[in-house]
């Protein structure tokens, strides 16, 4: 080793110091994931503590009063105290400062819960159990927003407003059918994280580091107490497999994908130009310098703040690229609390999102106006001319085109085109006039009507719209009972777990 390199090794030293942990390590790494585990993991840690403390007893692994010494000291544990305490460099991390404590309080006999357990499966499960809570609580919220689409598209179901391709009006159809198509999106969305949860919530513990153990546990009974569906049955899939985080971050950034292109259309009707929908006084601010102004800055939150949440998700992705499969520290302290943020984030904008739509108000009238006035209802005018008249589709396209730019040439609206417009334009087309009467031609370019007759499936037909929301409020309530559900047998089985020394041995028998 060269002069050099011992001086600057020196110099290092002397700054970061010559034992475990070093200054910049212990900042950049220990003191985030530290503080992160007091107040996020330490409750997971000692709920997967006393699960497995039961199960070495029954498996009679344990003495029942050995175990109930630890759980004494487990019970003396004070959550709030660790929560408040900040890094020292002690203990490496809250984990091995918890299990010195119960050291401390048991004798030497605690060492024994570590028995047929790692710090691998166990971190792991702790994860596990934090998405899960923090999983159901985004379901729950957009749950909460889909019952706010569903009585908004009842109540505007014959709201006509044009509908907008490639940002340029299209067709007429209902701010109700809008809503429903809102609404259906994040079914999906429901049903991916949805898949979610369930990847998540089965237990790895059991699977110690790598290969389960020589000790007789029971790895079923561990999860069952914790609220698990069920095992991650293969021990080096339970610490080395990552997608059920990957499967959470892929689920909430196309979440969070729609709803910052639902908040986008919000923005869009707000503004004075487009004049069609008013946001609440709850959710706007006024400018600095210009009274006049209402500024909807809650949408333009919910749009930057899902944008947040999508880099979140996509830095979750990213940190697992090219990792190794098996036991590594990317998935763990550095990554987790990203996908905790965005979860949290989610849960909060979905909420705010449906806030904004319940209280918003809706200028129906000129949304109707510049529907009944717009040539987008010109596609019933071509399917008219072919029922009415025998002649192709093309042919009665291209003649109702020509019916539009005759129109605006002459300053028309389209409820004021009548029959000998049209005939004009089928002589420029097809060489000869049509017999169509202003009748028929009115009730072709009538707004309400071009909406009415729609009702196929899925159509904004009025009758349509409100068959599809009653269909779906049933199956929202279901869906909404299902999570009601297990959310109880979730908080049943970890409430069991927060119960005295003295009732734990009536459990233990």
């Amino acid at each position: 080793m060269g002069v050099a390199h011992l001086g600057i090794r020196e110099a290092v030293l002397a700054m970061e110091g010559t034992q475990f942990p070093g200054k910049s390590y212990a900042e950049t790494v220990l003191i985030p994931a530290y503080d992160n585990a007091k107040t996020t993991l330490i409750e997971p840690m000692l709920a997967i503590h006393k699960a497995h403390l039961i199960m070495l007893v029954e498996q009679s692994i344990i003495p029942k009063d050995d175990a109930l010494k630890i759980l004494s000291a487990i019970h003396h544990i004070d959550i709030e105290n660790y929560q408040r305490s900040s890094y020292t460099g002690k203990y490496e991390d809250l984990f091995f400062a918890i299990e010195d404590q119960i050291l401390r309080e048991a004798g030497d006999l605690a060492g024994n819960l570590h028995i047929g357990r790692s710090r691998n499966d166990m971190g792991v499960a702790m994860y596990r159990i934090v998405l899960r809570d923090l999983l159901v609580s985004v379901l729950n919220a957009v749950s909460e927003l889909q019952a706010t689409l569903l009585t908004m598209s009842e109540l505007h179901a014959e709201t006509i407003m044009l509908g907008y391709t490639h940002t340029q009006p299209a067709q007429p159809t209902t701010l109700g059918h809008y809503f429903l198509a809102v609404y259906d999106t994040l079914s999906r969305d429901y049903q991916r994280l949805h898949s979610a949860l369930h990847t998540c919530n089965h237990s790895p513990l059991g699977a110690a580091a790598i290969t389960t153990s020589g000790f007789p546990i029971n790895r079923e009974r561990v999860s069952e107490l914790l609220g698990f569906e069920g095992l991650v049955e293969n021990s080096y899939d339970a610490i080395g497999g990552a997608d059920y985080i990957a499967e959470i971050a892929s689920a909430l950034q196309v979440a969070l994908l729609g709803l910052g292109r639902y908040t986008q259309d919000l923005l869009l009707w707000s503004t004075k130009e487009f004049g069609a929908i008013v946001v609440a006084e709850p959710y706007v601010q006024v400018s600095s310098i210009m009274p006049q102004k209402r500024n909807p800055v809650s949408c333009e939150h919910i749009r930057a703040l899902a944008s947040r949440g999508v880099g979140e998700c996509q830095a979750i992705l990213q940190m697992l690229h090219n990792t190794p499969f098996g036991d590594i520290v990317d998935t763990e302290d550095d990554l987790q609390p990203h996908l905790w943020s965005a979860l949290r984030l989610a849960s909060k904008l979905f909420h705010l999102f449906g806030c904004v739509v319940a209280t918003m108000s809706v200028d129906k009238e000129r949304l109707r106006e510049r529907a009944v006035e717009s040539y987008a209802v010109i596609t019933e005018l071509a399917d008219t001319l072919v029922r009415s008249s025998n002649m192709g589709f093309r042919t009665a396209h291209s003649i109702s085109g020509h019916v539009a730019r005759l129109a605006t040439i002459e300053g028309l609206k389209a409820n004021e085109v009548g029959a000998e417009i049209v005939a004009q334009a089928a002589q420029d087309v097809i060489g000869r006039p049509l017999c169509i009467t202003d009748e028929v031609v009115k009730q072709a370019l009538d707004a309400v009507h071009f909406v009415h007759i729609r009702a196929l499936p899925g159509g904004p037909a009025p009758r349509e719209v409100l068959r599809m929301m009653e269909y779906r409020q049933t199956k929202l309530q279901q869906t909404c009972h299902a999570m009601e559900q297990f959310q109880q047998s979730i908080e049943l089985k970890m409430s069991q777990l927060n119960l005295t020394p003295q009732t734990w041995n009536e459990t233990l028998g």
